[in-house]
């Protein structure tokens, strides 16, 4: 599944959880381990049923594995409730209270404190999230990405040093969804508080995370920081997850593989019959009425642009710089100007 470098000083441990829900024909999670540093962030990435929200909610308490420990600075707490973790959790929809206002949504797990530390506290969470002039206004009078902010503040409030986010910004639209997954980032690392973000949304995944597991069938597949995961996929679930890529066929012979374009360098030995990943933008175009490639289609994306270009019984996709424009029809060479990297197999 990829190489995982444990923390120095691992702030959680997860060992082998497994756990498995009635009538389903198979776990939805399977010995799934991992192992987070202090301060880091981890996505959790995957498509719908991979058993990453499964695996966020064993973490938190709030569903009970059927093997596995969870170890959260070195105590198993695995059997214990969500209340007693001392994690903060932010929920897809929030979990705001409609009759609280804002200030008294923040203040509502401050309750050990006095009355008069826990309105300071909330105080300055609100401000930290930039909304310390809606403190009297209720939930359903703030915008999508308020409403996120006040549930991130509700959760750091208590200063926990770990916070569990499943799919925090799925109610919001594009362009909030990069403003606030920004804005996040850079609350929790100023606060130095850990966190786990679950996604199925590889974009936000590669820029939110400092590394990323990605799950399939309950299983983590491939581990690492999101260059290498984007760079060096493992399988060819993970290159076409993980943006896209053109899957070839070659015969490997140590770092060089022998393909349709030509011996090729890879990014890692291998040997013998070999599937690689080509992803678009290391491929360039060269217009030449004579080439054996046909561009089929094309989609303009103001700062790039995507061809479908047929070559042989094989449709590559290609994605070049705005500039260089061309019509559907026209013949052209394909060149690959980079490392491809092998699979494995299956």
């Amino acid at each position: 599944m990829g190489f995982q470098q444990r923390p120095a000083k691992p702030l959680l441990e997860v060992e082998r959880l497994r756990k498995t829900f009635a009538h389903a024909d198979s776990a939805a999670v399977e010995r799934v381990s991992l192992a987070l540093g202090e301060g880091e962030l981890l996505a959790l990435l995957g498509p719908s049923g991979c058993g990453k929200t499964t695996t966020l909610r064993m973490i938190g308490g709030f569903e009970v594995p059927d093997e596995g420990r969870v170890l959260f600075n070195g105590q198993d707490i695995t059997h214990l409730t969500p209340e007693a973790r001392g994690i903060g959790f932010v929920f897809q929809d929030y979990a705001l209270f409609p009759h609280l206002s804002v200030l008294d949504n923040v203040k509502f797990g401050l309750r050990k404190l006095t009355r008069a530390a826990a309105k300071a506290r909330a105080e300055e969470m609100l401000a930290l999230v930039g909304l310390e002039e809606l403190g009297k206004r209720r939930p359903h009078q703030l915008s999508g990405g308020q409403q996120q902010r006040v549930a991130l503040a509700r959760a750091l409030a208590v200063s926990p040093q770990l916070i569990l986010l499943d799919e925090p910004f799925s109610n919001l639209d594009a362009k909030m969804r990069v403003e606030t997954r920004q804005e996040v980032r850079k609350l929790l690392k100023s606060t130095g508080s850990a966190g786990i973000l679950v996604t199925h949304d590889q974009e936000e995944a590669l820029a939110l995370a400092d590394r990323i597991a990605v799950m399939d069938k309950g299983r983590v597949v491939q581990f690492g920081t999101p260059d290498e995961i984007y760079s060096n996929p493992v399988s060819e679930f993970v290159a076409n997850f993980i943006g896209r890529s053109n899957i070839l066929r070659g015969t490997a012979n140590g770092m060089s593989v022998r393909t349709a374009f030509g011996d090729l360098p890879m990014s890692r030995a291998a040997n013998g019959a070999v599937d690689l990943a080509v992803r678009p933008e290391q491929i360039m175009l060269e217009p030449d009425p004579l080439g054996s490639a046909t561009i089929i289609g094309r989609e303009f994306r103001g700062h790039d642009q995507i061809y479908w270009v047929q070559e042989g019984d094989d449709c590559m996709i290609v994605i070049s710089g705005p500039g260089a424009q061309y019509q559907i029809g026209t013949r052209v060479q394909l060149r690959i100007c980079d490392c491809v990297v092998p699979l494995r197999a299956g």
